[in-house]
């Protein structure tokens, strides 16, 4: 099996990580912890497990200069990020914030050309327009129930900043993914992260009340801390690795198709002629995206 291959399973387990993760976040918050707080413990417990594994990787030096690539990677794919997609998940429903985040793989194909140089090629443009469609079909079916959603204008917006800064984010990780092992740079990325988000959190951490978390409530923790941010970090540093970071951002076109599989699975939604050619859109265009030129002749 090809490198290109593994990155492409390990960006599609990314995707089914984060899809749950919206519905798993929301019941945490704000319920048993406020966001912020979750956030920070959050990335402690990121923060432990990637300082704990690197010591199986490679004893990596870095060198100074990249130190202010690393951090820069913290503040956009770690502090803003985290932070405004909590606040934005508290306020608005799951759904809807999944929807929004498919406003990060337009950021970074243009980021992408700006920066990286990287060329626009037809089938690329045709499947980003598909999966858009396919998305869009998600859109205008709804966006669930509202009744959660105390404030979704202003957490749609906190959601929208997320998807930029994670577009920020994939574009300035690609330059040291090449230099340096995946756990050199999660450790250390978590720990620039860290002194960001502690001043935002610490005080809503403190208000938590351990004792009247249930067992549930542990578990859905364990959960966003283990899978959606351990492991598709992760995931995601091998992907961004091997495949362009326009290719890595598109999956995230999977993320409104999967926070319904799961709705659906929770038995609150229902499976629909809308829903099934929006995710038969979503595949064609993640097809297109992902295949190399060639394969395209």
């Amino acid at each position: 099996m090809s490198k290109r291959t593994l990155a492409l399973i390990a960006a599609s387990f990314v995707a089914v990580f984060y899809g749950a993760n919206y519905t798993i976040a929301k019941d945490v918050m704000p319920h048993y912890m406020k966001p912020f707080g979750f956030i920070l413990l959050r990335v402690i417990g990121a923060f432990i497990l990637f300082w704990a594994i690197s010591f199986l990787g490679p004893k990596e030096k870095i060198e100074r200069s990249d130190f202010r690539i690393i951090a820069a990677a913290a503040i956009f794919g770690v502090g803003i990020n985290m932070l405004a997609f909590f606040e934005g998940l508290n306020l608005t429903t799951p759904i809807s914030a999944s929807v929004l985040m498919v406003t990060a793989p337009i950021i970074v194909l243009i980021l992408a050309v700006i920066f990286l140089k990287e060329k626009i090629r037809a089938p690329k443009i045709i499947g980003v327009l598909i999966g858009l469609s396919g998305t869009l079909l998600i859109i205008l079916y709804g966006s669930g129930n509202t009744t959660t959603a105390t404030n979704p204008t202003l957490g749609n917006f906190l959601v929208f900043v997320n998807a930029a800064s994670y577009a920020c984010y994939i574009i300035i990780v690609k330059k040291i993914t090449q230099k340096y092992h995946p756990f050199t740079i999660m450790k250390w990325m978590y720990g620039f992260g860290l002194l960001f988000v502690f001043p935002f959190g610490i005080s809503q951490l403190l208000e938590v009340q351990p004792n009247a978390i249930p067992l549930e409530g542990y578990l859905k923790i364990g959960y966003v801390t283990l899978f959606a941010t351990f492991g598709t970090y992760i995931l995601n540093v091998f992907a961004i690795k091997e495949l362009k970071p326009t290719t890595v951002a598109f999956f995230i076109y999977l993320q409104p198709m999967l926070a319904s599989v799961f709705a659906i699975g929770l038995g609150k939604d229902s499976l629909d002629i809308i829903k099934i050619v929006a995710t038969l859109l979503i595949f064609v265009g993640l097809y297109l995206v992902t295949k190399k030129p060639k394969e395209l002749a």
